[in-house]
């Protein structure tokens, strides 16, 4: 409910063979210049230079976050991040931003994205993972390039970030 009446909404989901303590340290440690977004190497070196890779172990240092900490999605010039506004321990972590724009864009663009990160424990003790994604862009030409650009970019990165912490919190 928090982006409302959503343009663009995407669902991603993995099974992941330990239980949602295993998975919850990699979370909260997520963003830029923090732990990563776990995706692949290759990805951050094409993408994103200035950053480097994602974590391979729980830091803990970074393990305190509560609701309104901003997290870091680019260098810290570009003021581009999200806000926690949802925190469940071992449960869900949904994060919002109104800032994924170029600083130029700003004045003649809008962007309103959540993500949810979310965790249910299974049956026999594994969790099911799943990330949402949901959007409100304007004007309508910022809303068709960000359909045809990010969504197919979105499912890239989503992907590895999934695997990324599968691996992760399997190992």
């Amino acid at each position: 409910d928090i982006v409302p009446r959503p343009t663009v909404q995407t669902d991603h989901a993995i099974t992941i063979d330990a239980p949602p303590s295993a998975v919850w340290p990699w979370l909260v440690q997520m963003g830029w210049g923090r732990g990563g977004w776990y995706t692949a190497r290759w990805v951050d070196r094409v993408l994103f230079p200035a950053n480097g890779p994602s974590a391979e172990r729980v830091v803990p240092e970074l393990q305190h976050i509560s609701v309104g900490t901003f997290i870091p999605d680019g260098p810290p010039e570009t003021e581009c991040g999200l806000h926690v506004v949802e925190l469940q321990p071992e449960r869900a972590l949904v994060l919002r931003s109104n800032s994924h724009l170029p600083m130029s864009w700003r004045r003649r663009a809008a962007l309103d994205w959540s993500w949810a990160f979310t965790m249910r424990t299974l049956e026999d003790g594994r969790t099911r993972y799943h990330f949402r994604s949901r959007w409100i862009t304007e004007p309508w030409w910022f809303t068709v390039g960000g359909t045809l650009g990010i969504v197919p970019a979105d499912f890239l990165m989503s992907r590895d970030h999934l695997h990324g912490v599968k691996r992760r919190s399997e190992g």
